[in-house]
């Protein structure tokens, strides 16, 4: 991909993460302040805990892309404290007491914006170290829409808010699809092949494709239900997606597309709507 292109894609892909954040900024300005210490049915993290986990990772990624011997500083420090958890809650404390919700929101907005500008000036064909693979800007534009992302169902399940779908999720079905290879290495699983073909309705009623239609292996449906699978807010089983193949059955039992240890998805039902 030329310089001019990678810049373009990258800058459309950041203008992308620039409209999640300002959604999910959106819902949570105004709501009650009892919301922060509700528990979600994302392993039980409250409010707070969603948004401190957004702030921290955006640092993070700040702190790789501005240094990368300072990301492995930060590595190291997590390590010594045994979590990013609670490293993250040791650095949103002040005194024994963490930051309250609304000033914790304020302050990772602007980060995030902060995080928006220097991706958006980063050098396309540069790469990044990352806890995973190390990444060029664009992917990191990318994993930092699709954590978003993921992580606002938390709060819309929470408050029981119908969520608006737009196309920009064409970024989370694509670093899904991507990663299919990711899900069986990061396990130590040999990766089975022919990887599946999917074929995904957008909300604009666009259809996406990726792969080969004629492999044996695919999964097909909406395209929001596959992003909630592969970034596991949803267990496969509550979901309407038609898989058919052994490996696209075995793929979508476990994906994963964002970096760490192997996370098993939801058990069915436990973060299904009511």
């Amino acid at each position: 991909m030329a310089d001019a292109e990678a810049t373009a894609s990258l800058l459309s892909v950041v203008d992308d993460l620039r409209v999640e954040g300002d959604e999910l900024y959106a819902l949570l300005h105004d709501i009650d302040t009892g919301i922060w210490t509700q528990h979600s049915t994302f392993k039980r993290w409250t409010i707070w805990d969603v948004v401190a986990h957004l702030h921290f990772s955006d640092h993070m990624a700040l702190t790789t892309l501005r240094s990368g011997d300072a990301f492995k500083s930060l590595l190291q420090d997590i390590g010594k404290t045994g979590s990013a958890q609670a490293y993250t809650n040791k650095w949103l404390s002040s005194n024994g007491h963490s930051i309250n919700g609304p000033d914790l929101l304020e302050r990772w907005r602007s980060m995030f914006l902060e995080l928006c500008d220097v991706l958006a000036a980063a050098g396309p064909q540069e790469r990044f170290l990352w806890a995973g693979p190390g990444m060029k800007a664009r992917m990191f534009a990318t994993a930092r829409q699709m954590e978003t992302w993921a992580h606002g169902w938390e709060v819309y399940d929470l408050m029981a808010k119908r969520r608006i779908h737009t196309d920009r999720i064409k970024n989370i079905a694509t670093i899904g699809v991507r990663t299919y290879g990711w899900t069986f290495t990061n396990r130590k699983i040999p990766v089975p092949e022919p990887s599946p073909y999917v074929r995904l309705q957008a909300p604009s009623g666009d259809v996406w494709e990726w792969g080969e239609a004629n492999c044996g292996h695919s999964v097909a449906g909406d395209a929001v239900e596959f992003c909630q699978v592969v970034t596991q807010v949803r267990n496969i089983a509550d979901t309407q997606l038609k898989v058919h193949g052994d490996n696209a059955i075995a793929w979508m039992a476990i994906a994963q597309c964002f970096a760490g240890p192997p996370e098993e998805p939801p058990a069915p039902g436990s973060r299904a709507p009511a």
